[in-house]
């Protein structure tokens, strides 16, 4: 068995066992623990197996499923899927941390709600490792299903409305890719009289067919990734889902999920479509760029603190999309690295925020105010992964957003100077939340009829009696928080792990579109 295979298989194995022992709650807890960290020991040694100089795909694995149509259970690993990988397994034990003492809905369990969680891991682990476009597929709409129950039983009041509509929009996604993946398969049975759904093989084939074939392809992947991605206008489902999600599965959804529609651009939209690729990618930098202005806009009038990171996020996708379809080397390892460094900056962005809303009772921004007096810990965690969010230099988005601008400026100068006001509008939004909830006088609407705790007080200014919980960050918050906080400032210092191990990748993308890096051809004048 492989690493990569072990990978797969532990989370799953983890799901069934936690499931198993829904009925004691202690167990189940510890059981899912367990499994998460075990996850993250085979990810290290995952990363070490791989070599960065060595063969495109690597930790590879493929066992016979629909053989009359050459249709594998195959897996294996780039560099851009593998620091994704990677991500995931770190993730998935913090966000079990913070979800630990969290009140779920009546009726449900933290056993079913951690077994889903390592389920959602295991595909969502598989999906970046899978190297059969078919598994890709079923894989990709496969992985809604625990995400659907996740938002759908665990989630708020409109839960079952933002359930329905994520697992809508992704599901038809899903369809429509698989209308481009059987047209691979024909159109390669028709060249060599043989169809097949491996990757590797595919590549070539359809490297060569006519650009008309490519661009009817190159649409019925798009409309899926730019559904998962979200690229604008194809992005309505994702602050419902933010919104509703409980905040563990928050992290999930925008930190990990939305990357499969990025990677799907990397992985499969270019190799296979190179040319419809580059016919058609002022489309798709119109939709990044208006989708970055879009994104920071709709962030100032937010009310809410969930819907705040979605809009966020919709804009960092449209600088991923951005440096992924400007074609240079720099832009797309900046995208590349912006994937994994978005997952760790938002992610801890939204942990916080839900710590915020455990001492609040409320989402509304309006709701605090003042808690940097109260909770000084707290405060300095939110700034750090604000700072992160608005890209400041010596955290880690700051090399992956430079790079996408300054790659994409080679090429498509209008669309990154335009980007580039989304740097400005950043700063200032994160600001702005930082300022309304921590600083100025203190606000107690949000905990109106909550109990307070130990260290509350009554505000006496205000009508009824409401109380402010004065608890800073407990030891378990803080274990939480602590390993990103240490990969927000170490890979702000020193990116070259990462970008080490995605740069291969990448130049073996831009090699499969038939793309010179304009940087490169100047011959170093």
């Amino acid at each position: 068995m492989t690493l990569l295979l072990a990978l797969v298989l532990l989370p799953l194995v983890g799901s069934v066992v936690v499931a198993l022992l829904r009925g004691n709650t202690g167990a189940a807890k510890w059981a899912a623990l367990g499994f998460s960290l075990a996850e993250v020991v085979i990810a290290v040694a995952a990363w070490f197996a791989y070599d960065p100089a060595g063969p495109r795909l690597q930790l590879t694995s493929s066992v016979p499923w629909i053989p009359s149509f050459d249709i594998n259970l195959s897996f294996g690993v780039d560099g851009i899927a593998l620091v994704m990988i990677v991500v995931i397994a770190v993730l998935t034990p913090l966000v079990l941390g913070y979800s630990w003492g969290e009140r779920l809905p009546e009726g449900r369990t933290h056993g079913g709600f951690f077994s889903l969680l390592l389920l959602e891991q295991a595909l969502t682990v598989a999906v970046f490792a899978a190297t059969d476009v078919f598994l890709f597929y079923v894989l990709f709409e496969i992985m809604l299903i625990p995400m659907y129950f996740l938002i759908g039983g665990y989630g708020g009041e409109n839960r079952t409305y933002a359930a329905v509509k994520f697992f809508l929009y992704s599901f038809l996604g899903g369809l429509i890719m698989l209308a481009s993946a059987i047209g691979a398969y024909s159109y390669s049975a028709q060249v060599t009289g043989e169809g097949t759904f491996d990757w590797a093989k595919l590549v070539p084939i359809l490297s060569d067919a006519p650009v008309n074939v490519q661009i009817w392809l190159f649409l019925g992947f798009f409309v899926a990734f730019a559904i998962k991605a979200p690229l604008i206008p194809f992005h309505t489902w994702l602050p419902d889902a933010a919104q509703q999600a409980p905040i563990g599965v928050a992290v999930i959804v925008v930190g990990v999920l939305d990357k499969v529609g990025t990677f799907g651009f990397l992985r499969y939209s270019l190799p296979l479509t190179p040319q419809a690729s580059q016919q058609l990618a002022p489309l798709v930098l119109v939709l990044a760029v208006i989708g970055v202005l879009y994104g920071s806009l709709q962030a100032f009038g937010q009310t809410d603190l969930k819907r705040f990171v979605a809009y966020v996020s919709i804009a960092h996708f449209g600088f991923i999309a951005m440096g992924i379809f400007a074609f240079t080397s720099q832009a797309q390892v900046g995208s590349a690295s912006y994937m994994v460094n978005h997952s760790i900056a938002t992610g801890m962005l939204i942990l916080v925020i839900g710590m915020i809303i455990a001492r609040g009772g409320s989402t509304r921004i309006a709701d605090y105010g003042g808690m940097a007096k109260m909770t000084p810990l707290l405060a300095g965690t939110l700034l750090i992964a604000g700072l992160s969010t608005l890209s400041l230099p010596g955290t880690n988005s700051f090399v992956s957003e430079f790079l996408v601008l300054v790659g994409s400026f080679t090429t498509r100068p209008v669309y990154a100077t335009l980007a580039t006001i989304g740097m400005v509008l950043a700063a200032v939004y994160v600001l702005w939340l930082y300022q309304r909830t921590m600083q100025g006088p203190v606000r107690g609407d949000a905990l109106l009829g909550t109990a307070g705790g130990p260290g509350a007080v009554t505000d006496p200014n205000r009508e009824g009696a409401h109380r402010l919980r004065l608890a800073d960050l407990g030891a378990r918050e803080i274990a939480v928080l602590a390993p990103l906080i240490v990969l927000i400032v170490g890979l702000g210092v020193y990116p070259k792990p990462v970008l080490d191990v995605i740069n291969p990748s990448v130049a073996a993308t831009m090699s499969e579109v038939g793309v010179t890096d304009p940087v490169t051809s100047q011959g170093g004048n």
